[in-house]
């Protein structure tokens, strides 16, 4: 960060007077008798008032609820429990409650389809009949609700039918592996699985006749599957979606206390049995008002498209959208095919005017030299998203010059673990390049050093020093609460450690540098392996990249870069010397790697995250089932490769110490 740079973006003064922020800047001001003249006025009175944020936040979105919003909150820990303990919600009847609404509730898209539109009327009418046949088959508040399903309307209507009565749903896409399905699923004990047994992707039919039966048979405690037949085979046994959606029933919504479990999402996986996170309907209402009303000025007629497996919490965040009168663009398929522009042309087809997407599909997308500014109309489009793993700076450049000058870029970070950002957009603050542009209301974001010092204008542990609603319930099967305590409190006892390297700096914006789990660790000196992306990425012909830095044996720290290369692009010692001084010039010269290799794949999960810490895991000689855990991958034959550079690596010991 330098004072010096210069803003990419600055919001008119039309632009931010319109904007939901301000007016709730407004209403905060005249109500409570405080002056807020910016957002960091406004950021400071929430971490200092926190309840009267949180009320005022539920008033200002006129939240449905039985009984009264004090007490705010019962207990001091930092989690989900205890929040307005006098307080009943339902989360779908804050979607549902924009039936009147003339605009679609979801535009749904696949790889050979054009966009089709369900209306509010049957969305409601849709949600009312699942729900129905849910009650009828005896389906509880807190009993389970289990999808194995696509980004599809009829995911959107189980999760509400399901939040309607109580229930709690948690979502697997299908093209999450067998093991990794069960691996989740068999822990919070389902009663009733909808799930489809085919989809579509990358231009191929995908069969799950197969893996469905098996699944069913590994969860004793199903006692109905709804089944949305994609390949014409049907289920033995199982219930037609087709035939319940032409049932006629009244929907109700079952008002549950605030802190009452709503949908439970899982972790990556990738270093062990996957965390099974659990969030509560009222954090949710309120969180993602806050989030996508507040931060990212989502409004009413807005078409909200993120590029999302059901796996990941951005598709919650999609129906979350619909809270505030958007629809909800769901596309099911390849972010990839027929080429890295299908999703360009699917924000475009239809006409989104909020797409979210990874960074590294930005990255993707400039590697191989698109602009899509130039070849489709985005003349809907005011605001592109990029989530899951830190946008390099080239990537907020390429935004501007190839995609459009006068877009808002909202490059929020956040996480799984709190189904919300932690430093997020603004709309009255202007967009510098690398900067996520605040920190979250309500959120008491720090930038942590070892020793538990807070600093600015320097990379640290991200850490939260108090509780926010979203802050999950619990694990599910973690009675004692161990697992819970030890994935956020261990390094810092009663501050909850995120496991990002973070910089707050002195204007208030955030840099996120990449996890701190798998942080680059050369002779006591510390750097984010985004950093090292940023910089690799940017050399012509290398078009994906993993760093790790692995604690072997007799003090040996092996640190390699891998690369993946364009079609054509020779692996050369030429090559080789200009990515090391691109690390050198951009990066620092102690990080310069041990040695380069060309992969013949980079392995991330299904949802575009990087293996560091498996990988590293394997190069230590852990063995794959326990380094990688039962995590949906996209690759998962290349990890013999990371196996094969480990034992190599191990067997010959560490190099002579270099000299020079």
């Amino acid at each position: 960060m330098t004072a010096e740079a210069v803003p990419l973006w600055t919001p008119t003064d039309e632009f931010a007077a319109a904007s939901a922020m301000a007016r709730f800047m407004a209403e905060v001001s005249s109500h409570h008798d405080v002056t807020l003249s910016c957002y960091d006025d406004l950021w400071r009175w929430s971490i200092e008032h926190p309840g009267d944020f949180w009320i005022a936040l539920a008033s200002f979105f006129e939240v449905r609820a039985d009984g009264e919003w004090t007490p705010v909150r019962e207990r001091d820990d930092l989690s989900g429990v205890g929040w307005f303990p006098d307080i009943r919600i339902n989360y779908a009847e804050h979607i549902l409650r924009n039936a009147s609404t003339e605009a679609p509730a979801l535009v749904a898209l696949s790889e050979d389809s054009e966009p089709t539109e369900v209306s509010w009327a049957d969305l409601e009418r849709q949600v009312a009949a699942v729900a129905g046949q849910l009650r009828e088959w005896g389906v509880e508040r807190g009993d389970r609700v289990a999808g194995y399903l696509p980004n599809i309307p009829e995911a959107v209507v189980a999760l509400l039918a399901s939040a309607s009565l109580g229930a709690v749903w948690c979502c697997c896409g299908p093209d999450l592996g067998r093991t990794g399905v069960v691996d989740r699923f068999e822990q919070i004990e389902p009663t009733v699985l909808v799930a489809v047994n085919g989809y579509r992707f990358g231009g191929s039919e995908v069969s799950r006749d197969e893996d469905l039966p098996a699944i069913i048979a590994a969860l004793p405690t199903l006692r109905h599957v709804i089944v949305i037949d994609r390949t014409g085979n049907g289920l033995d046994g199982g219930s037609s979606w087709d035939e319940i959606i032409r049932r006629d029933d009244q929907l109700i919504y079952e008002r549950v206390p605030f802190d009452d479990p709503l949908w439970i999402l899982y972790s990556s996986g990738t270093t062990g049995s996957p965390k099974a996170i659990v969030h509560s309907q009222g954090s949710v209402v309120l969180e993602h008002l806050k989030w996508l009303g507040l931060h990212s000025n989502v409004a009413r007629h807005d078409r909200f498209l993120w590029h999302s497996s059901t796996t990941w919490m951005a598709w919650n965040a999609i129906v979350s959208s619909m809270m505030l009168g958007a629809t909800a663009v769901l596309y099911d398929g390849s972010p990839m095919w027929p080429d890295v522009g299908a999703l360009w042309r699917v924000a475009a087809k239809s006409r989104a005017t909020f797409f979210g997407t990874s960074g590294a599909y930005i990255a993707r997308s400039s590697q191989v030299g698109l602009s899509p500014g130039t070849t489709e109309d985005f003349s809907a489009l005011r605001c592109l998203m990029s989530a899951g793993s830190p946008l390099p700076i080239y990537g907020w450049h390429w935004i501007y010059d190839n995609v459009a000058s006068d877009i808002r870029l909202d490059a929020a970070s956040g996480g799984t673990d709190v189904c919300t950002a932690y430093v997020a957009a603004c709309p009255l603050e202007p967009i510098y390049p690398g900067e996520v542009q605040c920190r979250a209301l309500a959120t008491r974001v720090e930038a942590w050093t070892e020793e538990g010092e807070s600093v600015v204008d320097q990379i640290g542990e991200l850490v939260v020093t108090a509780p926010i609603p979203s802050m999950p319930l619990g694990f599910w099967n973690d009675a004692d609460g161990q697992r819970f305590h030890e994935a956020y409190f261990e390094t810092f006892p009663g501050v909850w450690r995120h496991g990002d390297w973070i910089t707050i700096t002195s204007r208030g914006t955030a840099i996120v540098h990449g996890r701190s789990d798998s942080t680059i660790n050369r002779n006591g000196v510390r750097m984010g392996s985004a950093d090292i992306y940023a910089a690799v990425e940017q050399i012509p012909g290398v078009i994906d990249c993993l760093v790790v830095g692995a604690e072997l044996a007799d003090g040996d720290y092996y640190m390699p870069l891998f690369v993946t290369l364009s079609d054509g692009v020779e692996f050369t010692a030429e090559l080789v010397a200009t990515i090391n001084e691109k690390i050198r010039q951009e990066c620092s010269p102690r990080h310069i790697p041990d040695e380069i290799r060309e992969a013949p794949e980079i392995p991330r999960t299904l949802t575009g995250k990087r293996l560091e810490v498996p990988v590293k895991r394997l190069i230590q000689g852990v063995p794959v089932a326990s380094a990688v855990g039962s995590a949906g991958i996209e690759n998962a034959a290349v990890l013999d490769y990371f196996v094969a550079v480990g034992a190599a690596r191990r067997l010959a010991g560490p190099p002579p110490p270099r000299t020079g």
